[in-house]
């Protein structure tokens, strides 16, 4: 990768393995990859984020590790579309924010700005898309869905109150007061940066305690979304490839043996197309009656999608960079799990 300010702080960051993964993706086709400086755009940071929110998703999801080295050989790169988020709109939330407003305060200030708002009625949830105010095609999107337990059962509702009230906040007093700087700015020192970054990746991780295995099967009973938001927390969800045609990709990795979903999603519009990999499994530790024991849950996963123009236009410039309600509620079924 050509030298950048973003690629820098990765350096600083990441082991070899994760700058390697780093490597499979495309660089965006605007000029982040100027010269080092001694001030840190935004953008870079951002860049910088999603990179290494993608290289440890695929680090933790083998059948993303076993995508991206299947691009390798294929001497092809990966287009980072978006990843995915999931908050909870609770009375309370403990020490952090409740809601989208967990992951939107630091988005705004990256200079990431809502771009649409997608009802998951099915789900009792709200979807949002945030797009990059510099570069909204190169730089990934951020898919941040919220939960509203005044959907639920007040018995749900206590349950998930009494899991996310010890919810820690990972960002410092200067963590707060860097990032209300490259609000106003649009820049940082880097040595600011430097010591942000670490503090954005923590953003994305259980900020509460493990729930028991009776709230968990609890909350399980009513929202397959609430449960894994109970043990994987604000963790990223899931991160998308950018294809050509997901249909054929779709057909491929099937034949090879992909654990990939079985329907592809279209959005209603006919313009936006998705499918995914499986969710990987994790093992998580659940007080039971005996004591903890490990569970097999889902974790996250990885996507495809593909992105046509919008009505009227052409391609590359007018891409439809748009979600779509119907698709998202389908992809959310990767996560879902009894136990």
């Amino acid at each position: 990768m050509p030298k950048s300010n973003g690629r820098t702080l990765l350096n600083e960051l990441l082991s070899a393995d994760a700058l390697k993964l780093v490597d499979q993706l495309a660089l965006p086709s605007k000029p982040f990859t100027r010269p080092n400086q001694d001030e840190v755009t935004r953008g870079e940071l951002a860049l910088a984020m999603t990179q290494a929110l993608f290289a440890r998703l695929a680090q933790s999801v083998p059948e993303a590790m076993r995508y991206v080295e299947r691009a390798r050989e294929q001497g092809r790169s990966i287009t980072f579309d978006h990843g995915a988020v999931r908050t909870v709109l609770a009375a309370s939330c403990g020490a952090l924010p409740s809601g989208e407003a967990a992951i939107t305060r630091i988005l705004l200030p990256l200079g990431y700005t809502l771009a649409g708002i997608y009802p998951l009625p099915r789900l009792k949830m709200t979807g949002r898309a945030y797009i990059h105010a510099d570069d909204p095609q190169g730089i990934a999107q951020f898919f941040v869905s919220e939960l509203h337990p005044e959907g639920f059962s007040a018995t749900f509702q206590r349950t998930l109150n009494t899991v996310l009230g010890h919810s820690r906040d990972p960002l410092s007093a200067a963590d707060h007061d860097a990032l209300q700087d490259l609000r106003r700015e649009g820049h940082l020192p880097f040595n600011t940066a430097l010591k942000l970054l670490p503090a954005l990746l923590r953003c994305f991780a259980r900020q509460h305690p493990l729930p028991s295995l009776a709230q968990y099967q609890l909350l399980l009973q009513e929202s397959a979304e609430m449960a894994w938001i109970s043990t994987e927390g604000q963790t990223f969800n899931h991160a998308t490839d950018r294809v050509d045609d997901v249909l054929e990709l779709a057909a491929q990795l099937r034949a090879e043996g992909f654990a990939i979903k079985d329907q592809v999603e279209v959005s209603s519009s006919g313009a936006v197309r998705q499918t995914a990999l499986r969710a990987a499994s994790v093992q998580r530790a659940l007080q039971g009656d005996d004591g903890p024991q490990l569970h097999e849950l889902p974790g996250s996963f990885f996507e495809f999608i593909s992105r046509g123009a919008q009505p009227g236009g052409s391609l590359p410039a007018d891409m439809d960079m748009r979600f779509d309600s119907g698709n998202a509620t389908g992809i959310f079924k990767m996560t879902a799990t009894s136990t």
